[in-house]
This record gives C-alpha cells, structure tokens and sequence, in this order.
C-alpha cells in the first residue's frame, strides 16, 4: 500500500503545481485547513443534529436515506448524515469560506459548491464495534450517480474535510491514482460496485491529520477500508462536499429516494 505523496496549503488561489497535480493524479491533499477548535465544534454541531434527528426519528432528508447505527456502547448514532449544512448554522457558514472558491478551477466554468444537490454536505460517522452498520465502503465512483439520475457525467469533485487523525491501520480512504481519465468501460466494470472491497496494488492511502482538506474526482475508482483496530481507536468522522457543474438540480422534502440509494445497506 502507497501512503507516500505531497501534501499542499490551500490559499485563495490555487498554484499551477496543485493544479498539475491534481490533473494527473485526480486527487489533492491540503494540510491544516481548519484548526483543532474549529473540528470540535463541528463534531459538537453535528451530536446537536444527531439528538434532533434521533428525537423526531428523521429517516430521510429530501429523499436521501439517513444511516443509523450504535455507538461502542450501544446507544444509537447518526453514521451518514445528508444535508447536514441546512440543519447546522456553523456548517452552513463553513461553506462560506473563500478557499472553496479555489477549488472551483478545478473543474472551470459553472462550477459550484452543491450545498441543495446531490446529498449536500455529508457528514459520515465510522466506528468498529460490534453494532455498526458503517465501518467500511466498497470501491465505486462518485460520478456513477448521474447516470442513475439519467444524465449525462457532469465534472464532479468531492471534498474532504476530515475530522480525525488517520494511520494506515485506521482504514479510511483509499484511491486509485490516474482513474479519473478511464474509459467508459473501466468506469462502469472496473471493480464490482460497493461490493469489493479487496486492496488494490495501485492504490493509494490517503492519511489526513484532523482539520486536512481532501479533494478526488468524482471519476477516481476510491473506497474506505476498515479500520484495522476496534473500540474507540477506530472511531472517524469526515465531512464530504460536493463541487459539480451541470443543470441546477436542488432537493427539497418532496424528492424522491433515488434507485441507487437502496444500496446503502450493503456497507457496513
């Protein structure tokens, strides 16, 4: 397993060593995008919108499943939260912030922040402990959802903050370099989608410090390995946003829940 590559800052603009770096290999890792008291509060809104949604039994946030599961002592937790930017003051304004704008480059005219599409902000919750139902996520593309929405691929780019300090053995992202220019085929049957979660001999393991940014294209073959210790070693929180182009498509209470969706259940 790779875990050697460089790692950059983000400013207000980005260098064109980022941006050839990021074209080749389809992924980009910038350090200490937010301090340590500003991942607190994040950690702090999110368990405030977890007891809200637990309270009211909230299944779903326009159309898009919430994932359930239990703590290492067996209370009930949020382990994937949707939209969570509309249901968290502090998280709707850590959009706001000016070095998104950067990243918008990435992908060039009508790019924008996906704050009311696709999922919105996700927050994902892993922990390894007897009664999770979400340690790991088998290979897939993120872009493979357009085609479920019956469009065209659209330029894609998820972003990663990431909340927890990350070792090899502690799982978490893994990618598959250069994926991102694949062909048609390699795109849909590369791997078998969700459900292989085998290592890769050209994958790369991507190991964040809490409060590191993280961008992949949303073509890039990536998954999430399991943590290899258990308890409260295991435990991660990261925050994915999405960068897209395309038409303007928001969701509202009234979407439906897409076909692809019903997968969620096959990651545990």
């Amino acid at each position: 397993m790779n875990t050697q590559y460089p790692r950059f800052t983000l400013s207000g603009t980005l260098t064109s060593e980022q941006h050839d770096f990021f074209e080749e290999h389809g992924f980009i890792h910038f350090k200490h995008f937010i301090d340590p008291g500003t991942v607190q509060a994040i950690i702090d809104a999110a368990e405030q919108v977890q007891r809200k949604w637990i309270a009211g039994n909230v299944t779903k946030v326009n159309g898009v499943p919430i994932k359930y599961g239990r703590d290492l002592n067996g209370n009930t937790i949020v382990q994937r939260f949707a939209f969570i930017n509309q249901h968290a003051p502090l998280l709707a304004e850590l959009l706001r912030d000016q070095r998104f704008e950067a990243l918008l480059d990435l992908i060039g005219p009508g790019a924008r922040i996906g704050a009311h599409e696709k999922d919105g902000m996700v927050f994902n919750h892993y922990v390894n402990g007897p009664l999770s139902k979400f340690t790991k996520m088998g290979w897939h593309t993120d872009g493979l959802r357009d085609l479920f929405y019956g469009t065209r691929l659209n330029p894609m780019l998820n972003v990663g903050l990431h909340l927890s300090t990350q070792q090899a053995e502690n799982g978490g992202l893994r990618i598959i370099p250069g994926t991102q220019r694949q062909n048609l085929f390699n795109f849909l049957f590369r791997k078998l989608y969700f459900l292989d979660h085998t290592e890769d001999p050209a994958e790369v393991a991507i190991l964040p410090e809490a409060g590191d940014l993280t961008v992949h294209d949303g073509r890039l073959w990536h998954r999430v390995a399991q943590s290899q210790r258990s308890g409260e070693e295991s435990r991660r929180r990261v925050i994915y946003i999405p960068i897209i182009a395309g038409k303007y498509a928001p969701k509202n209470e009234s979407s439906p829940t897409q076909f692809y969706q019903r997968f969620a259940g096959l990651v545990r």
